[in-house]
């Protein structure tokens, strides 16, 4: 399906920086809750998060990934996941998408 340019600049896509990661204990599969710096203008958000295979709550913190902002907030077990990170759905698990050097939290993907 293809999509005007218009319909993809719909999508807001940010960096962000986790700043808290913890398991999300009521989630049907095993995911982090999020806690993600998202700039002055948009602040703290929260996400839950299926990335478990590839990442530890450890190597999380402080690293920045790539973010769609305005999708409506949705409940994951016990999580109000009010932004959703972006990776590849690699064979492995999912695979994170970072920028390849340090940007500003907020900062627009275009």
């Amino acid at each position: 399906m293809l999509i005007t340019s218009d319909d993809f600049d719909r999508v807001e896509v940010r960096v962000g920086t986790i700043v808290g990661a913890e398991p999300n204990r009521r989630a049907r599969k095993p995911a982090y809750k999020l806690t993600v710096d998202l700039g002055p203008e948009l602040g703290m958000k929260t996400s839950s998060a299926q990335i478990t295979d590839h990442y530890t709550i450890d190597s999380l913190l402080g690293r920045q990934a790539v973010f769609c902002v305005n999708l409506a907030p949705m409940h994951i077990g016990s999580v109000r996941s009010e932004v959703r990170i972006l990776g590849s759905d690699s064979e492995g698990g999912v695979v994170l998408l970072q920028p390849s050097m340090a940007v500003k939290n907020g900062d627009k993907i275009f």
